[in-house]
């Protein structure tokens, strides 16, 4: 049996660092953030709720690419991970009553939902840039939000590509330290 210390680095070396769905999501959010500015604001709307559909299909086939084992790890953390995915995406209960009865709350109950599983990853990976990204991204939605009335989905468009930015940057940094010697020594516990 492996400690929890074996299961976070076997998740981590099989995953690559897990790059491949905030790449997708970074991507995808820009492209609403653009429709955000140049559709009427319900065909925004439906913009955002469509195109946040396509994260984690783009995700796998950037996995694919860069050789991140995501669906197909073993890892009991990975099957944590993918718990967790299910979970969030349970929301879509909350999200498409929103968009029939009160689509301006769309932008927002999808920004923060789409990002709560950073939480779980952060716990998995035993590291806070998750707890970050996922705190950050939502007191920035819920600051546009109330700031920009007017455009909802660009504005949250942009909160969210900016914890992404970060988000990233603080990975390949991670990554990057990981592959050092002190950081394997680090990593495996000794």
């Amino acid at each position: 049996m492996q400690t929890l210390i074996q299961l976070r680095a076997d998740f981590d070396e099989r995953s690559k660092g897990a790059m491949s769905l905030p790449i997708a999501g970074l991507l995808v959010w820009c492209v609403v953030g653009v429709l955000g500015i140049i559709l009427p604001p319900k065909a925004a709307i439906l913009a955002l709720v469509f195109a946040t559909g396509a994260i984690f299909p783009l995700a796998m086939a950037i996995a694919r690419l860069r050789g991140e084992q995501l669906l197909d790890n073993a890892n009991p953390l990975a099957k944590l991970m993918g718990v967790c995915v299910l979970m969030v995406n349970l929301l879509w209960a909350v999200h498409i009553p929103l968009l029939m009865r009160a689509p301006q709350f769309v932008p927002l109950s999808l920004g923060i939902a789409l990002g709560l599983h950073w939480m779980v990853y952060s716990w998995i990976i035993g590291h806070p840039l998750g707890y970050r990204h996922a705190i950050l991204r939502t007191l920035g939605l819920v600051a546009v939000w109330f700031a920009f009335p007017g455009h909802p989905v660009s504005a949250s468009a942009a909160v969210v590509v900016a914890a992404y930015a970060l988000t990233i940057a603080e990975m390949r940094m991670r990554r990057g330290a990981l592959a050092s010697p002190a950081g394997r020594l680090h990593s495996t516990g000794a």
